[in-house]
């Protein structure tokens, strides 16, 4: 299942339902509403969590790729967390910009 996030700033953003509801966990929104809303009030709270969250992961993909032989380094471990967040926070910071708020499942 897809779910949409949506925002007058910028294009639609269509994520898998298991990546949203991560992205919206760690934003502290209920992870099992099929929709909600980042009201313009909400946005700023929600960009720093987000920018926290992708500085995490990004550390913890850091220590794991030094730490990993050469031949798996290469292979790769598929997406991550701040690979699938970015495009939120982009839509998040366009949002706060522009003064409207972003919504997902509606």
């Amino acid at each position: 299942m897809l779910i949409t996030f949506k925002s007058a700033a910028s294009g639609d953003l269509i994520t898998f339902e298991k990546n949203a509801r991560q992205m919206l966990k760690v934003l502290g929104k209920d992870r099992d509403d099929g929709q909600g809303i980042f009201t313009v009030e909400q946005l700023p709270a929600a960009i720093a969590c987000l920018r926290r969250a992708i500085a995490d992961d990004v550390a913890t993909y850091t220590v794991k790729a030094a730490d990993a032989p050469q031949s798996m380094a290469d292979e790769g471990e598929g997406v991550s967390f701040h690979q699938r967040a970015v495009p939120l926070l982009d839509m998040l910071e366009r949002a706060a910009a522009d003064g409207v708020p972003v919504t997902w499942g509606v």
